[in-house]
């Protein structure tokens, strides 16, 4: 770009200090640039749509429609319905436990039923007692009679 005064038809340049030359800038070709992207945009957007509502029919066309019990069945009724039954995975939309909560519940039911004592039957002479007695009662007196499982092969007998 020049910074020498040239003389125009009009006289002198607006700006003493810039001036610029025709063939520094093509206002023709910045025109036609803008309409051949005005143009490719329009042509892009369309494309999209077109896609778009391609997609969207054929969605809707492969997909099966609700049976029609299901139709009469409120959004709760058919959330309800949906859901498996219990028990259900933990963390699952549908399932208000904490799973936390669940294991500590669990542990504490399964120590508790470790250490009751009690008849299960008591006709047939079949007691329940507490694991940690039972381990006493084998250790000091062994099983009693009641057969014993073979060591598997190779296990070497350190008695």
């Amino acid at each position: 770009m020049s910074t020498e005064l040239h003389k125009t038809a009009h006289g002198l340049p607006v700006h003493d200090d810039v001036t610029f030359e025709p063939r520094d800038i093509n206002p023709g070709q910045i025109v036609r640039y803008l309409l051949y992207l005005a143009v490719a945009v329009a042509l892009s957007f369309f494309i999209c749509w077109f896609v778009y509502k391609a997609t969207t029919k054929m969605a809707l066309d492969s997909d099966t429609p609700l049976m029609p019990v299901w139709q009469t069945l409120t959004p709760e009724q058919r959330q309800q319905a949906v859901m498996p039954p219990e028990p259900r995975l933990q963390g699952i939309m549908g399932h208000d436990n904490d799973p936390q909560e669940d294991l500590r519940l669990k542990v504490r039911a399964d120590r508790e039923a470790n250490e009751r004592l009690g008849w299960v039957d008591e006709k047939q002479g079949i007691a329940q007692i507490p694991v940690e007695d039972a381990m006493k009662i084998i250790a000091e007196k062994g099983l009693g009679g009641a057969p014993v499982a073979a060591a598997p092969q190779g296990a070497s007998k350190s008695q």
